[in-house]
């Protein structure tokens, strides 16, 4: 299965640190590798990446991580990247063969949600989010959260950043399935921005946006130096693996 990894944007929050919010190192890695490495751990065998800011640079640092980990890795140039994410979803997506794992290039995820996403089964739905019900953890930042609200059978009912009602949040991986991309075209054409969030909101209204509780999972939206510092406090624990294949020093 291919993975769409959206790596685009600008990233200002975290620019202190980086120019290239994907080529920010957690542990001494980059962020986007160490995103690779996990979908690679969880059954993935070639990706797609849609660039943006910086796409000389990540290109360039992508052509080379290709050849060290043995996977294609398709770079996909998105023209205007100040656009809303839809639009990199809908370019990406052009390249991607049937079903494929959509993750957001600053998240990081143990293997475990990654690798049950790809074993979920779509055939009565449009994608599959990974949720996280612990909307109070210290890991989530709740002024750029996604929130999600969900009905009794763990269908989306609304997704958004300014919901009110809301009972999860977004955890930024996906399985989407060929439904996706025209339902963010559909919305773009009403005359919406384009986020990936009204084209699941389109799918939702006709019970196609289906839900992955993660449980007691890891994961981590790396939007900021104060969570990437959480970043890098918790990820040698989760991302353990992909570190000592790095050749990282053991934990203590």
């Amino acid at each position: 299965m291919d993975a769409l990894i959206i790596a685009a944007g600008y990233g200002s929050r975290l620019a202190a640190l980086s120019p290239s919010k994907p080529l920010t190192p957690v542990c001494g890695v980059p962020i986007i590798e160490l995103s690779i490495r996990q979908a690679m751990l969880a059954g993935i065998t070639r990706v797609v990446v849609v660039t943006g800011h910086e796409a000389d640079r990540l290109e360039t640092f992508l052509a080379s991580l290709s050849l060290r980990l043995g996977i294609t890795i398709v770079p996909v140039r998105l023209a205007d990247w100040s656009t809303p994410n839809g639009h990199s979803v809908v370019a990406g997506a052009t390249r991607c063969d049937g079903n494929y794992l959509l993750m957001m290039a600053d998240h990081l995820f143990d293997v475990d949600i990654l690798a049950r996403l790809i074993a979920e089964s779509p055939a009565d739905r449009g994608l599959t989010l990974a949720i996280d019900r612990r909307i109070d953890s210290p890991l989530i930042d709740p002024d750029d959260a996604t929130w999600v609200e969900t009905d009794d059978r763990g269908l989306i009912r609304a997704i958004g950043k300014t919901i009110t009602r809301y009972d999860a949040v977004d955890c930024g991986a996906f399985l989407a399935t060929p439904e996706l991309a025209p339902a963010i075209r559909a919305s773009i054409a009403a005359g919406k921005p384009g986020s990936l969030s009204e084209g699941v909101q389109a799918l939702a209204h006709y019970n196609r946006a289906a839900t992955l509780d993660i449980e007691d999972a890891w994961w981590i939206d790396i939007d900021d130096p104060h969570y990437h510092a959480l970043a890098e406090e918790t990820a040698p624990w989760h991302l353990a693996r992909a570190l000592a294949e790095i050749g990282a020093p053991p934990l203590p």
